[in-house]
């Protein structure tokens, strides 16, 4: 099984990206999240990857962040959901507030995500829950304090900052400043000024 692909980028899609690694041109299904953090075409990216075999194809599937690529291998393991729809749903919804929508039983905000419907939503809480609930409960509440983290991020993504320099810093601002996002982005802007 392939864990992880380092290389250069030769092509990227909205859905794929091919990385050239040892010689070899490797093509990743990718959601759009990982998509938007992938640096441009001849730079050399990590990404993490999931073998999908099936009987006469193997595909890969490509993340740039480890929580992303754990949620992903928990939704395919949901009946009903393979890896393109695990993908898709990853596309119209980051990781973490995900899981704080199926903890949550937030069954109208799972069908707002394409490619959800009410079966889909229904199966992913019933089968997911529990387990979300014992590895993610305390870093992805999708709560207020989720909430106000996400618009903080969105705040700085907007200012022009990439999502992986600042990700950790408005985590652990929102730790000190959890009730107010105009706090959060004012502490999260004043460490990145160090």
């Amino acid at each position: 099984m392939i864990a992880s692909i380092q290389g250069k980028i030769l092509r990227k899609a909205v859905h794929s990206v091919i990385i050239e690694a040892s010689g070899v041109g490797y093509e990743l299904h990718v959601s759009l999240k990982t998509h938007s953090q992938l640096p441009n075409e001849g730079e050399i990216v990590q990404l993490w990857a999931y073998t999908h075999l099936r009987e006469n194809l193997i595909e890969l599937y490509g993340f740039f962040d480890l929580k992303e690529k754990e949620v992903f291998e928990r939704l395919i393991q949901v009946s009903g959901v393979g890896p393109r729809l695990a993908r898709n749903i990853l596309s119209g919804i980051e990781a973490e507030e995900l899981v704080g929508a199926i903890v949550h039983r937030e069954k109208g905000r799972l069908q707002s995500i394409p490619g959800i419907g009410a079966k889909i939503a229904e199966r992913l809480i019933i089968e997911l829950k529990e387990k979300f609930e014992n590895e993610w409960a305390t870093a992805s509440k999708t709560g207020s304090g989720g909430r106000i983290q996400e618009d903080a991020l969105s705040a700085l993504l907007n200012l022009g900052y990439k999502r992986r320099d600042v990700e950790k810093i408005v985590q652990e601002a929102c730790e000190k400043e959890s009730q107010d996002v105009q706090k959060v982005v004012k502490e999260s802007l004043r460490q990145l000024a160090r």
